[in-house]
């Protein structure tokens, strides 16, 4: 299994990116597809998540601002990303996992975001 996420880079404050990540190599259904970031001597947080079904949990911190989508049919989920500030500044990383028989808890390789202020 393989997750290829895509559609870091750098942006001013006030801009946008969109990110994306691609499944591949295994059967995904049921699941939960998901974004987290990692800023440098933190910990690993959960921005968004939306189940196969299309039902989302977003982060406080970026409600208003981030919208998760997925496409079950081609195994990606996006991230769309406005009004990006410095504080969004991270490795994000992308998370497919089922947490009934079968589970998988598969990651991604992670794409920098780096928003200059």
């Amino acid at each position: 299994v393989q997750l290829q996420a895509s559609g870091g880079g750098v942006v001013q404050a006030g801009g946008s990116l969109r990110l994306s990540c691609v499944a591949s190599g295994g059967a995904f259904s049921g699941d939960i597809a998901g974004w987290y970031r990692q800023a440098p001597g933190k910990q690993r947080d959960m921005v968004a998540t939306v189940t196969s079904g299309g039902i989302t949990n977003i982060a406080d911190s970026v409600e208003g601002r981030f919208t998760i989508s997925r496409n079950n049919a081609e195994n990606t989920v996006y991230l769309q990303m406005n009004s990006l500030k410095a504080e969004d500044t991270a490795v994000y990383y992308c998370n497919f996992k089922r947490v009934w028989a079968p589970r998988y808890n598969y990651w991604g390789q992670g794409t920098q975001v780096t928003v200059s202020s």
